[in-house]
């Protein structure tokens, strides 16, 4: 699902920006070193360019992490090649773009550019797993029986060759032709049958569209967009790598764990008497994710739920651990132990986490820097995912202002998707009644004060856009 408006032609996201205190440049030391290893690729690594890798990204992206190819194995099962940036291989401990990384701790995207965790000379060219050039790359060999479970896992570093950069929506449009290209063919195929193996462990995915801004000729767009099939299977090999990378480091009672508390059951009862009055069948036995999984949430009642759903998606965070195993090594939502190791390009967090589980393959000591590295990796995502998270909303909500700053006093149809009193029937303090509502066109998603009925479509009036504040409001008419 796409829906789209053209925004005024000019927005200025300086202000945000500044407000987020995000760097304009690399230091001229780091941004030295990254130049000086683009000029020179590392030589390390056995030879895999005979393996015909390919890429599968949004259209517009240059920052490729990940290459795959999908092929079956004699006698049944699958084998999945999954070739990772080698990002460490660019980046020396100790010198000044390690140092600036640290700073930034992942890229952070706005509208109008993104603000790299590495100089583009790395992120966007001689570390980016571009297509048909030698780049190295840590390649995890994951091989599954005709069920989908594991049934060996192997790294190396390695020189790889993508042949083609693919994006979701052309990749998509082949698979419903059934003219995939041979390295990705099977991908519906296995990404169905870990799918199916996740629900069954009691994964949860909410099926929410995510709002953007893109630019639109000379102005901006504000888009509602919902994953294609063939997205989310590729998030699939992308969960299947970083189970195992979990799987190693547990092993090697060292690493760096993706880790989120499971749904508290009062929560999940919560979400459970929600059901019926939106509407949402709930069969006996089914856990959230397989209802979840059922949902069109472009329906507002689904939609509602699907954010009443995500309630249950709280606490996520990195958990480091060096001798002594964590006493909560799993994820929540993937229902697994799970780490961050295939996007090292954009999360620095998975360049450390690579490095332990090439050691621990190869049962060699962790490298000092790595192994120091790790304490101190939870505290520096943490802030950085908070900023990340309020570039993303506070660009959105700027978009929505001005778009709609000329139209105060309309009157637009919007569904209910929450309400400041939950199931349990306690308020929210501090703020008049009210919940959060969703329009078709513009795609908008704010705040609405009055009484609410949850799921359900009705009229409300605009009384604020305010682009200075990055807010906007509405009231039930």
């Amino acid at each position: 699902m796409v829906i789209r408006r053209v925004l005024a032609p000019r927005i200025d996201f300086g202000a945000l920006r500044r407000e987020l205190g995000l760097p304009e440049g690399f230091p001229d030391a780091a941004q030295r070193e990254a130049d000086q290893a683009a000029a020179a690729p590392p030589a390390t690594g056995v030879d895999r360019t005979d393996v015909p890798f390919v890429t599968i990204d949004p259209a517009a992206s240059r920052d490729l992490d990940q290459a795959m190819h999908l092929a079956r194995r004699p006698g049944g099962g699958y084998r999945v090649r999954y070739a990772i940036a080698d990002v460490a291989a660019h980046v020396r401990p100790g010198g000044a773009l390690e140092e600036e990384t640290w700073r930034r701790g992942q890229t952070v995207y706005l509208p109008d550019g993104n603000v790299p965790l590495h100089p583009h000379t790395l992120s966007e060219g001689a570390a980016s797993l571009l297509p048909d050039v030698d780049r190295a790359a840590v390649v995890w060999t994951i091989d599954l029986d005709a069920d989908g479970a594991t049934t060996g896992v192997a790294l190396e570093r390695a020189r790889v060759r993508s042949r083609a950069k693919l994006d979701y929506e052309g990749v998509q449009a082949a698979a419903d032709a059934g003219r995939l290209p041979e390295p990705v063919a099977l991908l519906p195929e296995i990404g169905a049958l870990l799918t199916v193996r996740g629900l069954g462990r009691g994964a949860v995915n909410l099926p929410l569209p995510e709002q953007d801004v893109e630019p639109d000729g000379d102005g901006w767009r504000l888009v509602l967009r919902g994953p294609v099939p063939m997205e989310d299977h590729n998030a699939q090999i992308s969960l299947l790598t970083g189970m195992a990378a979990a799987d190693i480091m547990l092993a090697g009672r060292i690493g760096l764990l993706r880790t989120m508390p499971p749904p508290k059951p009062e929560a999940v009862a919560r979400l459970r008497a929600a059901a019926a009055p939106l509407g949402v069948p709930w069969p006996d036995g089914a856990g959230v994710g397989e209802v979840l999984a059922g949902l069109d949430a472009s329906q507002p009642r689904a939609a509602a739920f699907a954010d009443q759903a995500a309630e249950l998606m709280r606490g996520a965070a990195y958990t480091a651990f060096d001798g002594e195993l964590p006493g909560q090594p799993e994820h929540g939502g993937v229902a697994a132990a799970y780490a961050h190791v295939t996007a090292p390009l954009r999360r620095l967090a998975d360049r450390y986490a690579t490095e332990v589980c090439l050691a621990l393959h190869e049962e060699r000591p962790v490298p000092d820097w790595a192994r120091a590295a790790l304490p101190k990796l939870p505290e520096v995502m943490a802030a950085t995912d908070r900023t990340a998270g309020a570039a993303t909303r506070g660009a959105i909500e700027l978009a929505e202002a001005v778009l709609l700053e000329h139209r105060v006093g309309e009157v637009f149809e919007a569904a209910v998707l929450d309400v400041d009193a939950p199931p349990n029937g306690q308020s929210k303090p501090g703020r008049p009644p009210g919940g959060t509502v969703a329009l078709d066109a513009p795609p908008v998603r704010a705040r609405c004060t009055g009484e609410l009925p949850l799921g359900e479509r009705i009229p409300v009036r605009l009384v604020t856009a305010d682009p200075t504040q990055r807010k906007v409001v509405f009231e039930r008419t």
